[in-house]
């Protein structure tokens, strides 16, 4: 069960280069992830949907990437791993034109929640098979000078989302109306993914095959339970799961009622941004605000080791807490004013969530099973963040916007208490040759 597997021999291919895809493929990662996560919230509250109901619905979409791991191990059993990038990039891309369409339709709501859920478990499925052809076609040296690549075309994804069919969507929702507006936008998302899922289809590599590879469903059953039992039988894992979940617990729900507030009506205790100005912040200074701030975090954290910047991580995390309470407190008129504050959010998000990602690294996936641990322990993550933003609308209505950011500041606090009870050490395994 954890013999080591040998690759069979590879016939030689003329080999592509790796940017030839892994900036497209990454793109492709973001595209229906923030179109799930961010614009389809955003579409939401252009209909007149209620923010409970908003941060309910999509927040219950986002547990398709916390439950990924589940079935990850059976992916193993499909031909191909181009194939399968193709097939849900396609797919994927049908489902969001679809959800265009069904916007023209009465009963739109329901009609577009399915087919986002059906976008979510198409988007999940595709970032277990595309980190696997990533994996296994570069070489340890590759697959680090490449990462750079990899994280700025996912976070592409993000601008593009934001910082350009958010602010299309504004400038259609004035001229056409809204419904027509974000019909544009998802006919567009759509098109883009199965443009990208065409290109893929020759520009992806193909994969080596394993000669010990997983072959029958009961062998990936067999794997599936050893992951789980190796993983629950770490020391500390419950309190380092608790630690995961609540790590999100401000952020969950801040990244679900922010934007709502900040687009709500001053009369409503919002600022009354349109759906423009709200795309231009988040998608240009927002996105480099988030962008320093992480590269700063890791940094950061490298300097000073994880066990001594765990806190100060955890402080980062909560300053958006904080700026959305002043906000929310001043109700500035000033863009300038606005622009820099959620500036700051998006730099502690980016500097703050570090922490999280590389507590996973170091001490949740230390050991056997690196790779499948380390999943597990961004599912848990996933599910913190689904679960606080899935309740953070019912919050908001029952206490107002001031309040429910006051409340957000407190509920923050738990994990920085539980930090001190980490037990952190740097793993005997943090490298592995491949």
């Amino acid at each position: 069960m954890n013999e080591t597997l040998v690759a069979a021999p590879v016939h030689h291919v003329p080999r592509r280069h790796p940017l030839s895809w892994v900036p497209t493929l990454y793109l492709a990662q973001g595209l229906p992830f923030y179109a799930v996560a961010l614009v389809a919230g955003q579409m939401l509250k252009s209909m007149g949907v209620p923010n409970d109901q908003i941060a309910r619905w999509t927040g219950l979409l986002g547990l398709a990437w916390a439950f990924k791991a589940l079935w990850s191990p059976f992916l193993e059993l499909a031909p191909s791993r181009r194939m399968a990038v193709v097939t849900c990039q396609i797919f994927g891309g049908a489902c969001l034109a679809l959800v265009a369409l069904a916007l023209q339709l009465p009963m739109w709501f329901a009609l577009c929640l399915a087919l986002l859920a059906i976008v979510s478990l198409a988007s999940s499925t595709h970032d277990i098979v595309a980190d696997g052809i990533y994996i296994s076609s570069l070489t340890a040296r590759e697959q680090a000078a490449y990462a750079g690549w990899q994280g700025a075309f996912f976070n592409a994804a993000k601008f593009l989302s934001l910082g350009g069919l958010l602010i299309l969507a504004g400038e259609l929702e004035e001229r056409f109306g809204i419904a027509s507006a974000w019909t544009v936008v998802f006919l567009l998302l759509g098109c883009l993914m199965v443009t990208l899922g065409l290109y893929h289809w020759h520009a992806l590599p193909a994969t080596p095959k394993l000669a010990g590879r997983i072959r029958h469903a009961r062998d990936v059953k067999a794997t599936l339970v050893d992951v789980f039992k190796t993983f629950f039988a770490k020391r500390g894992i419950w309190l380092a799961i608790l630690f995961i979940i609540l790590f999100r617990a401000g952020e969950g729900q801040i990244q679900s009622i922010g934007p709502l507030f900040l687009r709500d009506a001053r009369e409503a205790g919002g600022l009354g941004l349109t759906t423009a100005q709200v795309g231009w912040v988040y998608g240009t200074v927002g996105t480099a605000a988030f962008l320093i701030g992480s590269i700063a975090g890791g940094y950061f954290t490298a300097w000073l080791g994880l066990k001594r910047a765990l806190p100060l991580l955890i402080l980062a995390m909560n300053l958006p807490n904080a700026v959305f309470w002043y906000l929310s407190d001043a109700q500035p008129v000033s863009m300038p004013l606005i622009v820099s504050a959620l500036g700051l959010e998006m730099f502690g998000y980016g500097f703050g969530f570090v922490g999280v990602i590389l507590f996973i690294m170091q001490v949740v996936a230390s050991g056997p099973y690196q790779a499948a641990h380390y999943a597990l322990g961004t599912g848990f993550m996933q599910l913190g963040f689904v679960l606080f933003r899935t309740i953070s609308g019912d919050i908001q209505q029952a206490l107002g916007y001031r309040d429910f950011f006051l409340w957000v500041l407190v509920a923050a606090l738990p994990v920085l208490v539980l930090s001190r009870f980490m037990r952190i050490e740097a793993p005997d395994n943090a490298v592995e040759n491949n």
